[in-house]
């Protein structure tokens, strides 16, 4: 694949985005997703993804994609990839989360705008005001519980 010259800050805006989502993430344990991944139940993957995203998006606007990868040696820590799904209103981000034990990254494979605009500039700022539009403020996060 070709990177574009605005992928590495497109790639920096939806990690900003999912930071939180991240966390939650990581509250599972390594070992389940291997077991979910390995045994193909990637429903049970989407729901963990599902509720760790509710609680910082709007309903569907981040989602697990087509599945996911557990890169497993008895050399190296697990490495779990997730194929993920951005999507608030006006633009889809396909991309892969990689959880590692001490990091996480985002690897931004594709981006597709409604209506794009010819200057990749713009759309990035499109993509970052999309993002905070889609995201639930914490107050009101807050005052749900």
């Amino acid at each position: 694949m070709n990177r574009q010259p605005h992928s590495a800050s497109r790639e920096a805006i939806v990690a900003e985005a999912i930071k939180d989502v991240v966390g939650e993430l990581r509250l599972v344990d390594a070992a389940d997703y291997i077991s979910f991944i390995r045994l193909e139940h990637f429903s049970t993957v989407s729901d963990i993804v599902d509720s760790a995203a509710e609680l910082f998006f709007a309903p569907g606007t981040l989602k697990l994609g087509h599945g996911g990868e557990a890169e497993v040696s008895w050399s190296d820590p697990p490495r779990i990839v997730l194929d993920l799904e951005l999507r608030p209103e006006g633009v889809t981000v396909y991309f892969a989360l990689i959880l590692e034990d001490e990091r996480a990254a985002v690897v931004v494979n594709y981006v597709s705008f409604d209506r794009p605009d010819p200057d990749p500039l713009c759309n990035t700022a499109y993509l970052a005001d999309a993002i905070e539009r889609s995201r639930i403020r914490k107050t009101a996060v807050a005052a749900s519980r």
